[in-house]
């Protein structure tokens, strides 16, 4: 399950936006807020573009999508 407020805090700390996250991962706004709610989940290749393409460090990756709640 992702840490929707770490991941929210990231993404702000980063002064990135939602539209510009989606469109580099591949999906819609739509979807990506779906994800970051917790309704569907995140693919391996989106966390993967997370640290790849936007600088995720991989302890924050670590942190975010792969801790247990």
């Amino acid at each position: 399950m992702t840490d929707s407020v770490a991941l929210r805090e990231w993404i702000q700390r980063h002064g990135l936006k939602y539209n510009a996250i989606a469109a580099i991962i591949g999906i819609t706004p739509y979807s990506l807020q779906k994800k970051i709610d917790n309704e569907t989940e995140f693919k391996a290749s989106e966390i993967a573009t997370f640290v790849n393409d936007l600088g995720m460090s991989k302890s924050t990756r670590d942190k975010i999508f792969f801790a247990a709640m």
